[in-house]
């Protein structure tokens, strides 16, 4: 698939302020500390840790090549023939508290030196410093707006910072930050850091990576100014329905991956972290099932974690 070249410049924009109250905006009303502490901590404790990473087998790729691999939450590594590309690099076990529940698919030592990073938001599981800390040689890291003060310490040579349809090309690979319904803020008195997905443009393909995002109507823009080939979207942390003002479900990734006009859809953020209070398993589960009933089940990936596809 060849990129097009957009027809006119896209009408959506961000809202330069952010909702006075947080719970406008977080889904944290939901919560009260004692089922907060039952659901999500105690849970994760007492499950027991699966998959185990093992040494990549990277394959070697032609251009025009794409090569995914899961790392798990959010998190991938994306191989062309002589571009390694990061998009919010998570490797820990522990959140604070929150135990992870599926173990890494690659170490932070086996990964190849890494050209990019994408980095969509500031929120702990998607911009982990310890994680980006460790990376091998990371040379140009692109993220939104107002987030740069948290990364210039962290060993990249260059930082980019992009508003809403911005773009930032080097090299011949082009990266576009697109919007999306979620927020930036990394602790409750931020309210000036952005967020959003990227669209990764290289050697004729096309790739899009949602971040953290609810539905929302600027996904149709996205299908209709860039569509890409590859569409990266999260399917968990949708429950209880209030989180659905800032994340979506599988029923609404679904639609985002006939919005934005892709042949592929990767699902991700689910089963790594208990963020939520559905069951780890139910995300994929009803994906399948949705996709089933609308004949697209044919154009899912699901990517387990260290393995990489080729696409």
């Amino acid at each position: 698939m060849t990129p097009g070249p957009r027809s006119k410049p896209p009408v959506y924009r961000r809202e330069r302020r952010l909702p006075r109250r947080l719970r406008d905006l977080t889904p944290t009303k939901a919560f009260n500390p004692r089922t907060f502490f039952r659901e999500m901590v105690w849970k994760a404790l007492l499950t027991p840790r699966t998959g185990s990473p093992k040494p990549p087998a990277f394959p070697k790729l032609h251009q025009g090549q794409i090569a995914l691999t899961w790392i798990g939450h959010a998190s991938f590594l994306i191989q062309f023939n002589d571009l390694n590309v990061l998009i919010d690099p998570n490797f820990a076990n522990w959140l604070f508290f929150l135990k992870r529940i599926r173990h890494s698919g690659l170490k932070v030592e086996d990964l190849p030196p890494i050209d990019l990073v994408l980095l969509t938001h500031a929120h702990f599981d998607h911009f982990h410093r310890p994680s980006l800390r460790k990376l091998p040689h990371p040379r140009i890291a692109v993220m939104p707006w107002g987030m740069g003060d948290l990364a210039h310490d962290l060993g990249f040579e260059r930082i980019v910072e992009l508003e809403w349809w911005d773009s930032f090309s080097h090299n011949g690979w082009k990266v576009t930050l697109t919007p999306c319904r979620h927020w930036g803020a990394r602790v409750l008195r931020d309210d000036h850091r952005g967020y959003g997905g990227f669209i990764l443009e290289y050697q004729g393909r096309r790739l899009y990576h949602a971040g953290d995002s609810a539905y929302f109507d600027g996904f149709k823009e996205i299908g209709q100014y860039c569509p890409p080939e590859i569409a990266l979207l999260p399917i968990g942390a949708y429950k209880p329905d209030s989180f659905r003002n800032v994340h979506m479900g599988p029923e609404e990734a679904l639609q985002v991956f006939k919005d934005v006009r892709a042949q592929w859809m990767v699902p991700m953020h689910y089963g790594t972290f208990r963020l939520s209070f559905e069951d780890p398993d139910e995300p994929p589960r009803l994906l399948r099932e949705l996709a089933r009933n609308e004949g697209l089940l044919s154009s899912i990936r699901f990517l387990e974690e260290g393995v990489p596809e080729l696409f």
